[in-house]
């Protein structure tokens, strides 16, 4: 796939996943990332990279500071990506009007929804 005009590359698609505000140049990628198709599994995606270091992070204490057995670990990981992944699909929309605005892009009204994203 060829790479979209603006696009950040690997450091600041990661800071974009952190929730930073990327620089004017990336502004045809950051609208192309948030209005797509594709969109909300872009979302989903960007959360993550996140939140896969998180559970790892989790999963390392479990098993090694605590003594933990690793169906436990496995749970907490499993709760924890299960959890985060649901909220961030359940809120896609209100995440992506936030995003939007962050980088000073308006907000599509989408008519599927049944009212504007707020």
């Amino acid at each position: 796939m060829a790479r979209l005009e603006g696009d950040p590359g690997p450091g600041r698609w990661l800071l974009f996943a952190l929730g930073f505000r990327l620089p004017e140049d990336n502004r045809d990628w950051v609208r192309h990332e948030l209005t797509d198709a594709g969109w909300r599994i872009r979302t989903v995606i960007r959360h993550l990279a996140v939140i896969v270091p998180v559970c790892v992070i989790v999963a390392v204490v479990l098993l090694t500071l605590v003594p933990a057995p690793a169906w436990l670990a496995g749970m907490m990981v499993g709760l924890i990506l299960a959890g985060s992944v649901f909220s961030v699909a359940a809120y896609a929309d209100d995440i992506r009007a936030s995003r939007l605005r962050q980088h000073d892009l308006d907000v599509p009204n989408d008519p599927d929804l049944g009212h504007p994203a707020h």
